[in-house]
């Protein structure tokens, strides 16, 4: 318990001077000109959990969606429109799983999807006035998507134990963020969502499967957490 009650002190003493470090006013401002730049660059590094919307014939059972953490790593390049508006593109790859379980299939009823996506988003990031070492932002926009695992063009279908998705999706995105300007380099830890806009599902042949005959649409949504680096 002491252990426990010192680690805890600890931590609100870190906090506490992480706080101070933030919005102190009397803080020398790190990389006070970094924003300045026309262009800028960077990388970033995170997770991802991703899940299917389901639109079902009338009176059809829904399909059992389980998420997963996945990982995300890509490029950034970031282009200032003026002290509050930034153009920012962000090509990565990203790497999803889920499992489907279909209800009112007694046997052969589970699919693992695994999706390898090549991910490109266009974003306005719309930031606030910077306060010392800190910078608070939202972002908007959308993106596309290749999934390299898609089995799109795979003759077999669920009746052979493939799960077929189309190749290609455009998303919506939205999320927010902090700029911190720390002495060597930016850190800005977000959080976004993306909403996929078409359907993804490539159905069954037989348009009576036990699989796909009964869904209408199936569309990605999921939440990224990303720490980029410039």
């Amino acid at each position: 318990m002491k252990k426990v009650f010192f680690l805890f002190i600890f931590f609100m003493a870190f906090q506490t001077t992480e706080a101070q470090w933030l919005f102190s006013k009397e803080k020398i401002k790190n990389k006070e000109n970094f924003d300045k730049q026309r262009w800028s660059w960077g990388y970033f590094l995170g997770f991802n959990s991703y899940d299917f919307k389901f639109d079902y014939e009338e009176g059809a059972s829904d399909v059992i969606v389980e998420k997963n953490i996945g990982f995300n790593v890509g490029l950034l390049g970031n282009l200032r429109i003026n002290d509050y508006i930034d153009l920012r593109l962000e090509p990565g790859v990203v790497f999803a799983n889920r499992n489907l379980t279909f209800p009112d299939i007694p046997e052969d009823n589970f699919r693992e999807v695994k999706s390898t996506y090549v991910h490109i988003p266009l974003l306005v990031k719309f930031s606030t006035k910077r306060l010392n070492n800190f910078k608070p932002f939202v972002v908007a926009g959308i993106s596309t998507s290749i999934n390299l695992s898609s089995n799109e063009k795979n003759p077999d279908d669920n009746n052979a134990g493939e799960f077929r998705m189309i190749n290609n999706t455009n998303y919506f995105e939205v999320g927010f963020g902090v700029d911190l300007y720390l002495p060597y380099f930016k850190f800005t830890p977000s959080i976004r969502g993306i909403f996929a806009m078409s359907d993804e599902l490539k159905k069954d042949d037989d348009p009576n499967s036990a699989y796909t005959g009964n869904i209408n649409s199936m569309q990605s949504r999921g939440v990224f957490i990303n720490f980029t680096f410039q």
